[in-house]
């Protein structure tokens, strides 16, 4: 990725190496590369002006691990600590939560639940003649289905490469997630018994695909997902307390080389 000039990073002092901020890139994605420098520079201005202000504090770091073992470092555990000493984020109480949850209730719904059978050929679409083939055979399947709907199982059993084919193409219980977009799509626009009148294309090949039934998703009570609501609003009050932080300690901080919102920064963003 092509860097922007060498522009001098510091925080209160502190160079910012420009190596790290090359590093940082990676994990800022955007439509042109000085956009990336950029976030990857504030990013980590951010966290210099978090480390600086946990050592002004004496914070004591105290890394946690995780059920598979991953441990923070001196510095994650630096900064944990800083925001959980220093910024307030009151825990949402019962009505907070129910408030949430009056408004969005369209948001806590199950996802519908869908019972279906498919017939999978294998069509690599880099290889124009197989791909035709394959186009070909599914659209044969289609038409002898719809003379013989009945047949759907034995001609899955000939025709699928997908070890559904011994069950007669059929996948059971599907919900959002477990197959691809595409797949989705196509069965959400199906109503129960009809067929897909062509073939679908996924990235496993071309389907065949018939919706036995389709289970409507439901709203979920309040009491079920309270925890979920509470997990969100304290995380949503978390990252705007800790922004407002942040801009706190940049207005009093010397930064040079970006513009943090709020922060007297000299030289070019």
């Amino acid at each position: 990725m092509e860097l922007p000039e060498r522009i001098p990073v510091r925080v209160n002092g502190v160079d910012i190496p420009h190596d790290a901020i090359a590093g940082e890139v990676q994990h800022h994605p955007a439509s042109k590369p000085i956009a990336a420098w950029q976030a990857a520079a504030r990013a980590l201005v951010v966290r210099e002006l978090l480390l600086q202000e946990a050592h002004h504090l004496s914070i004591e770091p105290a890394p946690l691990s995780d059920e598979s073992g991953r441990r923070e470092t001196e510095e994650e555990a630096l900064i944990r600590g800083l925001i959980e000493q220093e910024v307030a984020t009151p825990e949402p109480d019962e009505a907070t939560c129910r408030r949430f949850y009056e408004q969005n209730r369209q948001r806590f719904r199950s996802e519908p639940i869908y019972e279906a059978a498919h017939i999978l050929f294998t069509a690599r679409q880099d290889h124009a003649g197989e791909y035709a083939k394959a186009e070909r055979a599914a659209a044969s399947v289609i038409e002898a289905l719809k003379r013989q709907p009945e047949r759907f199982a034995d001609l899955a059993k000939v025709h699928s490469v997908c070890p559904s084919a011994a069950q007669g193409g059929n996948l059971g219980q599907i919900t959002k997630g477990q197959t691809t977009r595409e797949f989705e799509e196509a069965l959400a626009e199906l109503a129960p018994g009809a067929l897909t009148s062509k073939p679908v294309k996924t990235r496993y090949g071309l389907h065949i695909i018939r919706l036995d039934r389709r289970i409507a998703g439901r709203e979920l009570p309040f009491e079920m997902v309270t925890d979920l609501i509470s997990d969100y609003l304290r995380e949503s009050v978390i990252r705007r307390a800790t922004a407002q932080y942040v801009a706190r300690l940049a207005t009093k901080a010397d930064i040079t080389g970006v513009v943090l919102a709020g922060a007297e920064s000299h030289g070019v963003a």
